[in-house]
């Protein structure tokens, strides 16, 4: 027989609780004021017991739980359930294996055990070394004479901070917080100029971009989207593959975030799909969970090419084109009217080639397009808030298309779609500050544009493109031949980098200017230079938000992520590169 005395559960950090919390036995672990849980499922709900030495199963086991001032006791004996005795404790639930009670308050009952100094800051390995970059560059490597000292500095500064984005010693926005102070301390930069970039007009439609992903996941109408798509071709596994790619392409100009896509809308879809089809990760993933995973991945770099507003590395490539002087009339029609052909061309292409690699077990899902009408006839029709979603989505991307006719750039209209959702309670204000990737983003956006235009406005980037073009001039190559080896570089390099649009802001502007030195044409360098940052998305687990998504659903191993990205990758760059090629030979980009 084992007897738990309830009086009092000890609390994290001694912090006062309200909280529910539960017991549960099993022999020899069990968690309590003087003994030490072994198994997850031994738990305070959110309160955890004080590490203390093992007891055996026969020993009285005891701790606290502040409730009304009084105490109870549990007792299991064999396999019977848990008895009460004397309690007078409020709303107790018991089973055979537990027992729960609604606690007012839980307290710690004795001040935290001393422990030993433990350093929770950043990893000092990753820091150390994104910290030496920049002391090698300002110190060991002497500053050419044609660039000012101050840039030279900012420079050693930005690539310390682009290795920490790479090496993450801590989360991005706090080591480019980091990165921001070191220029205003060292008074390299005074603090408008290292705060300019917050008033950036594609910061903040990134920034509202994430709230209008929240508005479609919140309400459901990117479920609903994709799930048509399953009921219309869901027949076969192919084009089950086929309907949920081509839903994204759809939703993607007016939901500018891939990762939210991937996470809120098409990853809940597909494990369903999956798990009905008896298709769960591990020894049953190839059976459909990989094919449907890995396709979805890797064509989510061709739905988000597509439109500038499709993802928010676009916005901010177009930004930097723009500090390059190369300036874009119509943005949104000029790049869907150069990105149309080829990205269609790879949404054909793809799930072929992944269906090629991966074949899944199960070639037929005829259940698929039942269980979606099912689904949508439990929906019902459309609810206030998706109807709403609609409207004010429909009026921001007309705006988006023809705002350059009526004077409104794309920030503005994005504002006055986000202020209609906000007005008609579609989202929260409560949304958008619970929304913290957008914040975050905000911050470490604005700390590299800001950096990557200083080093601009100093003269560096110029320096450094012309001093490329020379290089480039004495080896005899044309524009051509240099624009194929600078976006070969760029594909390749991703893989030192965990996110796509940290690549854009730190290497972008320089492989542009390198470009337009070389003699391409600059329109041809902006946008190009725009649609290969969503081509490498998939390459590997880590190199994109998405990508960590689906990863982490854990129905691809790694070789086989390694394996299928890098050739789907590699087919990305020549159906852009020859198909898009001769396309934008056609209209004149070239």
């Amino acid at each position: 027989t084992l007897i738990l005395f309830i009086t009092r559960v000890v609390a994290n950090q001694g912090a006062p609780r309200v909280a529910m919390f539960a017991v549960h036995h099993r022999p020899a672990v069990v968690v309590a004021g003087n003994v030490r849980c072994t198994r997850a499922t031994n738990r305070f709900g959110g309160a955890t017991a004080r590490p203390a030495p093992r007891v055996t199963t026969n020993a009285p086991c005891t701790f606290r739980a502040a409730v009304g001032n009084t105490g109870g006791a549990l007792r299991l004996c064999n396999n019977k359930p848990f008895v009460l005795s004397a309690r007078k404790l409020t709303t107790t639930k018991a089973s055979a294996r537990s027992v729960t009670f609604s606690a007012d308050a839980i307290s710690a009952s004795e001040p935290p055990a001393a422990t030993q100094f433990t350093w929770k800051g950043a990893k000092l390995g990753a820091a150390a070394i994104s910290v030496a970059v920049g002391l090698v560059v300002h110190f060991l490597i002497p500053c050419p004479a044609a660039v000012n000292p101050q840039a030279w500095t900012l420079l050693a500064i930005f690539l310390s901070t682009i290795t920490g984005l790479v090496l993450t010693p801590l989360p991005v926005g706090a080591w480019a917080f980091l990165g921001l102070s070191t220029t205003v301390v060292t008074k390299t930069l005074t603090f408008q100029q290292a705060f300019s970039a917050m008033t950036n007009d594609v910061i903040w439609l990134i920034v509202l971009a994430f709230f209008f992903a929240k508005g479609f996941v919140q309400t459901g109408l990117g479920d609903r989207v994709a799930t048509f798509f399953v009921k219309t071709m869901g027949k076969s596994t192919l084009g089950l593959a086929y309907g949920l790619s081509i839903s994204e392409a759809l939703l993607a100009p007016a939901m500018p975030s891939t990762t939210a896509r991937a996470g809120g809308v098409y990853l809940p879809i597909i494990k369903s799909l999956a798990k009905n089809a008896g298709s769960e990760p591990g020894p049953t993933a190839n059976k459909l969970g990989a094919f449907l995973i890995q396709n979805q991945l890797q064509c989510s770099g061709h739905s988000s090419a597509m439109c500038m507003t499709a993802a928010a590395q676009n916005l901010l490539s177009l930004k930097l084109a723009a500090s390059l002087g190369i300036i874009i009339a119509s943005p949104w029609l000029t790049w869907f009217k150069a990105a149309c052909v080829p990205a269609i061309v790879g949404l054909a292409v793809t799930p072929l080639l992944v269906f090629k690699l991966m074949p899944p077990e199960i070639q037929d899902t005829p259940n698929a397009p039942i269980e979606a009408a099912a689904k949508l006839t439990a929906m019902g029709p459309l609810s206030q808030d998706e109807t709403m979603v609609c409207v004010t989505m429909g009026i921001t991307v007309i705006l988006w298309i023809f705002g350059d006719a009526i004077g409104m750039s794309s920030v503005t209209a994005a504002m006055l779609g986000m202020s209609l959702q906000l007005f008609t309670g579609v989202i929260t204000w409560a949304d958008c500050l619970n929304e913290k990737g957008a914040w975050d983003t905000l911050v470490w956006f604005a700390v590299l544009i800001g950096m990557s235009a200083q080093l601009n406005n100093m003269g560096f980037i110029g320096f450094l493109s012309d001093s490329v073009a020379g290089a480039l001039g004495k080896t005899a190559m044309g524009w051509q031949q240099t624009f194929v080896l600078l976006h070969a570089c760029y594909f390749a390099v991703h893989y030192l980098f965990a996110s796509q649009t940290a690549q854009v802001a730190a290497l972008s502007t320089a492989f542009m200017a390198m470009m337009i030195a070389s003699g391409a044409p600059p329109m041809l360098a902006g946008l190009t230079m725009a649609f290969h940052t969503n081509l490498f998305g998939a390459i590997t687990h880590y190199a994109s938000g998405q990508g960590a998504v689906y990863y982490g659903a854990g129905f691809v191993d790694l070789p086989t992520t390694f394996k299928v990205g890098g050739i789907l990758g590699v087919t990305n760059i020549l159906i852009w590169g020859i198909v898009g090629g001769a396309w934008w030979k056609i209209i004149g980009l070239y």
